[in-house]
């Protein structure tokens, strides 16, 4: 054993100088420093082995921490009954916090200085920020929507010529859904600053509505007609201040115009919209009150 280990040294150096005769000195000595190095981070990787896995290890379960944790915040925010706005904003902040934390906490396990890291975020956080400028708007709108509150999940806007039902305010965009269910992301940046219409805001509604008739119909019949209309609706308030409001409007080209305007409650909208015109149409058929066409006159000479 002994004199195959003796003979096998033997060849190793003759093959060494084999190669250094055809290939050169330099390029053997830079081979036997590529082989020197090569075994460097080896040896060193199978001494880090062990805090390799323990970090591993531990990312895994910060993971896991980490969602159980939002889970559980969650649902003592749902408890606590908070505005759904600011649930839903609470919970996405938190879930970031919570991964840098634990990257953070990985890379001290590795052996990375705390210096550096707090170097590279510093670093990263003013690259970042010159790159993203406007995902920072984004950011900085998402927080005045939050203490504002010009709008919050659940309420119907309008903005940007986007409008739909607000289902989720996230850190960096507002999502909409229309009502044929198409999603729209609105950006923070965009929603904070813009011209904004929050129609659900306000408990009741106003719904205005103008119907015609013949210049050859009874007005006054007509009014009354749409009195009877709207006396069929339950939905229509009439409390102090909510008087259904019936009045000619206008003198149009081919008829009268009378302007209609009575108020409900907000998730009452739609249905209020939809019974003033079928009822006041039933009430006009039933007493024969005419609905003009357009016409034109000619006079020939």
């Amino acid at each position: 054993m002994y004199n195959n280990m003796i003979l096998a040294d033997e060849a190793a150096s003759e093959i060494k100088e084999k190669v250094a005769e055809v290939l050169g000195e330099d390029l053997v000595e830079n081979v036997s420093g590529l082989q020197k190095f090569l075994n460097d981070v080896w040896q060193g990787f199978i001494d880090k082995l062990p805090t390799i896995i323990f970090a591993i290890i531990l990312l895994i379960l910060g993971v896991l921490v980490s969602k159980l944790t939002v889970k559980l915040m969650g649902k003592a925010l749902d408890r606590s009954k908070m505005d759904l706005t600011i649930n839903k904003f609470l919970r996405s902040m938190v879930k970031i916090i919570l991964y840098v934390l634990l990257i953070t906490i990985v890379l001290t396990v590795l052996g990375v200085p705390m210096t550096s890291i707090i170097a590279v975020i510093t670093t990263a956080g003013v690259a970042i920020g010159l790159a993203l400028q406007n995902s920072l708007s984004n950011l900085a709108g998402g927080f005045l929507i939050l203490f504002a509150k010009p709008f919050r999940v659940g309420s119907y806007i309008s903005v940007s010529g986007a409008e739909g039902t607000v289902t989720d305010i996230n850190i960096l965009y507002t999502k909409l859904m229309t009502l044929d269910n198409k999603a729209i992301f609105i950006p923070n940046g965009i929603a904070s600053n813009a011209v904004l219409t929050n129609v659900t805001m306000a408990d009741k509604r106003r719904v205005d509505h103008v119907f015609s008739i013949s210049y050859d119909a009874d007005y006054k019949k007509a009014v009354t007609a749409i009195g009877k209309a709207l006396d069929r609706i339950p939905k229509i308030l009439r409390g102090e201040g909510e008087t259904p409001f019936v009045r000619m409007s206008a003198h149009s080209a081919s008829s009268i115009d009378i302007t209609v305007r009575v108020w409900c409650n907000t998730s009452d909208y739609w249905d209020v919209y939809f019974d003033v015109i079928e009822n006041v149409r039933m009430q006009f058929i039933e007493e024969n009150i005419e609905i003009p066409y357009q016409q034109v006159d000619v006079h020939m000479k």
